[in-house]
């Protein structure tokens, strides 16, 4: 015990294991797809706020994707590509930049979730009693829809968090490429049983309710379409929830990986890939997936972009 090191301010991160001849391929793919990442969100976002024709529930609601990764990229890849370059013994961060790391991850992943279930209750209201969509999404609903989206993971994410800052720390190695919640709550030599069991229900309850929310909303779509005879019903039904279904199962994917790969220490290596892509694949093909499926967005482009064409 006299080797600890108590409550350091000072951590060091394990980082990626890369060999020297693929220190600068790996630099350039992180680099572009985060260049990639912030201008095609950031494009999204002022496209939506811009143009007027854009001002609807789906988009609006939408616009939080972007935003989300945007923020969730930009607190994790920047430094993940600066220790890149540094040797191991230099991978230094302080410990409240670690907590606001880890913070904005667990935001990053909680928030994607809660905003694709919202993302389906318009679905299900616009297809399903698209009658009353106007009376029922209406910017109050909008405002109340992403509040409670960011506001759910706020309350989760600050328990998760707060559970692990109460932990006196004996050690100062992130065995990750960045700061998480297991991670820092790996540092104590404090009981952690409160942690596990709070992180295993935060987890349960998130996927219970996430793709409960899924099944229930896409059982109900898919039986109107069905019984409808309405052609043009079941064309936007299946090219507006193709969409978000497969940036849903997208998401999931990716969570899951990284959820089964902790079971499995021998594929570490593979695992921390893992939790780099669960930010980097999510970011880049949202803007790509409803780029293509939406016909406003791309008429916007073709507008302002391609005006000669």
């Amino acid at each position: 015990m006299g080797n600890y090191t108590y409550n350091s301010f000072t951590l060091q991160l394990e980082g990626l294991n890369v060999s020297n001849e693929s220190v600068y391929p790996v630099f350039l793919f992180f680099f572009f797809s985060y260049l990639f990442i912030m201008v095609t969100n950031v494009g999204i976002v002022v496209l939506i706020f811009n143009d007027k024709n854009l001002h609807q529930p789906m988009y609006l609601l939408f616009s939080n994707l972007p935003f989300n990764d945007i923020i969730g990229n930009s607190i994790m890849v920047p430094r993940l590509l600066v220790d890149i370059l540094l040797p191991p013994s230099e991978r230094l961060i302080s410990y409240y930049e670690c907590v606001v790391q880890a913070f904005t991850t667990h935001m990053f992943g909680t928030t994607s979730h809660t905003v694709l279930m919202i993302m389906a209750f318009d679905r299900y209201v616009a297809i399903c009693d698209p009658l009353r969509y106007a009376a029922i999404m209406t910017n109050k609903m909008v405002i109340k829809l992403t509040v409670s989206a960011w506001g759910v993971a706020l309350v989760l994410v600050g328990i998760l968090l707060g559970l692990t800052i109460r932990l006196n720390r004996c050690r100062t190695m992130i065995m990750n490429p960045y700061c998480d919640n297991a991670s820092l709550f790996k540092l104590s030599c404090d009981s952690v049983f409160i942690n596990n069991v709070y992180g295993l229900t935060f987890t349960v309850v998130l996927f219970t309710a996430s793709i409960g929310t899924m099944v229930l909303t896409y059982t109900k779509i898919t039986v109107v379409c069905l019984t409808s005879k309405n052609k043009s019903l079941n064309s936007k039904a299946l090219k507006t929830c193709s969409t978000h279904l497969v940036v849903y199962l997208i998401m999931v994917f990716n969570g899951l990986s990284i959820i089964t790969l902790h079971r499995f220490p021998q594929y570490s290596d593979y695992r921390k890939l893992c939790t780099i892509l669960f930010h980097i694949i999510p970011g880049s093909l949202n803007p790509i997936i409803y780029g293509i499926q939406s016909k406003e967005i791309k008429k916007f482009f073709s507008k302002k972009i391609l005006p000669n064409y």
